[in-house]
Parts: C-alpha cells; structure tokens; sequence
C-alpha cells in the first residue's frame, strides 16, 4: 500500500517560503475561515492577528457557512476560532523558519497563499439510548501557507 502524495495547490514562481501542516484536528470550516482572513497580509501583521483572535480580541469574520453567527465587530458575523488559530499559527512560524533558512528578508514577507481543506477522517461512535448507536466522524485539516518576499 503506498502512501498519498502530497502537495500544495498553488503553484508561486519566484524565491518563497512554504508550510504545510498535514491531519491537523481541527474544524476545516473554521479553519477556512482563518486562512481567508490572513490571506494578503504581511507575516508580522497575519501573527499578531492570529495571536490577537487566540485571545479572543480580534474576531475572524465569517463568510461561508454564517447562519445563526453572532455579529462581532465592524465586518458583520464573526466567530473566535482558538483552535484553528493556534493550529494556523504553527504552520506560519514553520513558514516563517523556511524562509529564514533560505535567507529570504522576513521584514518583506507577505502571505501570497493560505488554504485549508478537509484531510482524512476518523470514524467513531457515540452511544446512545436502548443500547443503539450513532457515528460520530471528527475531520482532520491540512493546511498550506506560501509565503513571499
């Protein structure tokens, strides 16, 4: 049995920097979320706002899948999704350690890609009454960060 391949989906000419976190447990539509709103900004302005949302000080706007959302902030409905941020951070400071390695200027960084979609999933069950059950399936995300002097 051979292992999946895996790769990125974004294809960036020039000198980057790349990240990619694999089967992580985390909700792949929050996650979606976080990376859409990182996405253009700088590398020191996406890690303070992903710390800043860990802290649950800046909220991450919701845009997809909103029904029933709070309203948090100027932007409209918004949630603090803590976990995908940590999780999304990871990623970036090991795209971030890339860079330094192949001695790209980390002042000039931006975050040229972030994407989240849905790995794997792990199938489970919940028990439930008169001796029944019912499955409870957790997703696993994999995440990419390209980043770019």
């Amino acid at each position: 049995m051979s292992m999946p391949k895996f790769g990125y989906s974004a294809e960036i000419e020039g000198p980057v920097a790349r990240a990619l976190g694999k089967e992580r447990r985390i909700s792949p539509k929050q996650a979606m979320e976080v990376c859409r709103a990182i996405r253009g900004m700088s590398l020191d302005e996406a890690k303070e706002y992903l710390e800043a949302v860990q802290q649950k000080k800046r909220a991450v706007p919701i845009l997809r899948h909103r029904k029933k959302v709070a309203h948090r902030g100027p932007k409209g409905s918004g949630q603090y999704p803590v976990k995908a941020a940590r999780e999304i951070l990871k990623v970036l400071k090991n795209a971030e350690a890339n860079a330094i390695y192949k001695g790209l200027d980390v002042e000039k960084l931006k975050v040229v890609h972030a994407s989240a979609y849905k790995g794997t999933s792990i199938p489970g069950f919940i028990p439930r009454a008169f001796g029944r059950s019912s499955p409870a399936i957790s997703p696993l995300t994999n995440i990419e960060i390209i980043l770019k002097g």
